[in-house]
């Protein structure tokens, strides 16, 4: 007898020997019947839903849990003036006055026009040290009082940055480098001592956060790809308690510069990690190249408006190679960070290397982000077995305007988020959000991703890349399974595999003609593992792990607000379905330029 049978919704089930059926069934947390309900057998529950469609959970297979809100902050989002920015910070001041130091998130780096933020836009605001960090996690803002807490106006230095200065050595309050800098074990311990919003405590309030949004956005399997090994009890300690609402594959963070004694330390603590059915460690991330909006990533050829400027790799050439290589021969897999075209090629030369250099095994190696990739790179992706992670919404043009398109110039734009010629090549494509620098909800990846346009629909792009719904769903699902050796298991219905599945409140591929019906959808329910994580006719309003932050995981249709954070009455990651507005986001509005971690 099964302990659960699931009719009602057109199945998609990603399994080539049964594409579609009409009933699930469900034994001991797997999939033990796939077919129509007529010849289903019993079951002890019957779950009837209203039409729809069920799917495979979402694999997200690039996300920032750790990146989550922080409730003692206050975000930028939003916030494309000065004026705005100082007017947020000065409210939490003045309506926080315990807090020893005023932190904000989400920064855009247009908000002071033509010039990089300086420590004297910050002035007057508070007496306190502020902080702030960009959307994107690359860089940090801060003001004179902060400065002087750090020392950075008698000429020192931090473990977590690389402060900038003026023509005559004074800090400006800017600091670059941030986040691959601040995940070192020295840079986190130097963070988690100089800003209280790096505490132990408040990163695992945004771990908790994180993964409630996930389970609420129909995500089963996050990968989070950029964990110190400072930060993995955080993971400990939610499965310990209970808290692991999705799967986590958790990626250990290798800084470049590390040596071979870091590289066995990775080794060792991946496999004395804790892990269980919700969480596994063991991938590494690396990093080949920076971004492309500040002329960072590492191009084949000159910036379209920097002459004589092509950026850098993130480490002297050929130290990636001999990282790849070395990892890959103590069975790592790999998950580089690679944006510009000449980062890719450093990833897939070292990859490339790897191969012959350890010999042949099925490696699945993968490529992040992908977003400036050379033709003659395309073809190799599929010859050497790697996986492009790549996000949809990166590519729409409310985010690439500006920055991102003139730095690469008109002549590059075909080389853009390649989605559909990777495909076609046979490449392995596993799409996801890159929460918090885009937004989680994964209609919002499926919308981008058939269209290739801003969440308003306008200024559509590079239409020749464009996926349709199929291929979208199987990135997110089946292709995301197979980028972690797990096609056996996640990312299909077939009887054997986990039940870890998302009831979408209508048939998706019915509106694909329309695709922004897609922003009106939700998902209904999440299963991970035949258990129930999320369901929103039962979803409640809780300020949950976010504190000043409300959660609505409960996407009210009616009322037209999905996915809707509100903090001290700044809406985040919201999406308005009426068809016309979709103000949002995390990593979203039109940021003088979008950048990734």
């Amino acid at each position: 007898m099964l302990d659960t049978l699931i009719t009602g919704a057109r199945v998609r089930t990603f399994d080539d020997a049964r594409p579609w059926a009409g009933a699930v069934g469900i034994t001991g947390g797997r999939i033990a019947f796939v077919g129509e309900e007529t010849d289903a057998p019993a079951a002890r529950e019957h779950r009837r839903l209203d039409g729809g469609l069920l799917t495979p959970g979402i694999i997200d297979s690039h996300n920032h849990l750790l990146l989550g809100f922080d409730p003692d902050a206050v975000s930028l989002e939003g916030a494309d003036t000065l004026e705005e920015v100082r007017r947020r910070l000065a409210e939490l001041a003045a309506a926080r006055p315990d807090l020893t130091w005023i932190c904000a998130e989400n920064a855009v780096y247009s908000v002071v026009p033509g010039r990089r933020p300086h420590a004297r836009d910050l002035a007057g605001i508070t007496s306190r040290p502020v902080f702030v960090t960009t959307y994107d996690q690359h860089s940090v803002w801060l003001n004179d009082a902060a400065i002087r807490a750090l020392g950075l106006d008698e000429g020192g230095d931090i473990p977590w940055g690389r402060p900038e200065r003026d023509a005559d050595g004074r800090a400006t309050g800017w600091v670059t480098d941030f986040y691959t800098s601040a995940m070192t074990t020295a840079g986190l311990a130097g963070l988690q001592r100089d800003i209280p919003m790096y505490s132990p405590q408040r990163r695992y309030r945004k771990l908790l956060g994180s993964l409630e949004t996930a389970t609420a956005a129909g995500i089963t399997t996050v990968v989070e790809p950029q964990v110190p090994l400072a930060e993995i009890d955080l993971f400990r300690r939610a499965q310990d308690e209970g808290r692991l609402s999705s799967r986590v594959i958790a990626a250990l963070f290798h800084p470049m510069g590390s040596d071979g004694a870091f590289r066995r330390e990775l080794r060792a603590a991946a496999d004395s990690a804790p892990g269980g059915d919700r969480l596994a460690f063991g991938p590494v991330k690396l990093y080949a190249d920076d971004v492309i909006e500040p002329h960072n990533a590492w191009m084949l050829d000159d910036y379209a408006n920097r002459p004589g400027h092509r950026g850098h790799p993130s480490a002297p050439l050929g130290e990636l190679t001999q990282v790849v290589t070395e990892l890959d021969r103590l069975g790592f897999q790999t998950h580089t960070h690679a944006t510009g075209d000449g980062g890719i090629r450093l990833a897939l030369d070292a990859i490339e290397h790897a191969a012959r250099a350890n010999g042949t095994r099925d490696r699945r190696h993968g490529i992040v982000h992908v977003e400036c990739l050379a033709p003659e790179d395309l073809p190799r992706f599929a010859r050497l077995g790697v996986t492009a992670a790549m996000q949809p919404r990166h590519c729409s043009p409310d985010l690439v305007a500006g920055t991102w398109m003139e730095n690469v110039g008109e002549a590059r734009w075909d080389r853009a988020w390649r989605l559909r010629s990777l495909m076609a090549s046979g490449a392995h494509v596993a799409l996801s959000s890159d929460w918090q620098v885009g937004e989680m909800d994964p209609l919002v990846g499926f919308y981008s991703a058939l269209t290739r346009a801003g969440l308003d629909g306008k200024d559509a792009w590079t239409p020749a890349e464009r996926l349709g719904l199929d291929e979208t769903l199987r990135g997110y699902t089946a292709e995301g399974a197979w980028a972690w050796h797990r096609e056996d298991e996640y990312g299909v219905i077939r009887e054997g595999a986990k039940a870890d599945l998302v009831a979408w409140s209508e048939d998706l591929y019915a509106l694909e003609p329309d695709p922004a019906e897609l922003l009106r959808q939700r998902a209904e329910i999440t299963w991970v593992g035949g258990e129930i994580v999320h369901e929103a006719a039962t979803a409640r309003t809780t300020a949950g792990h976010y504190g000043a932050l409300t959660t609505c995981s409960a996407h009210t249709r009616d009322g037209h607000t999905q996915n809707t954070h509100t903090r001290d009455g700044h809406t985040q990651n919201t999406h308005t379905r009426d068809g016309h507005t979709h103000g949002h986001t995390q990593g979203g509005h039109t940021q003088g330029g979008h950048t990734h971690v």
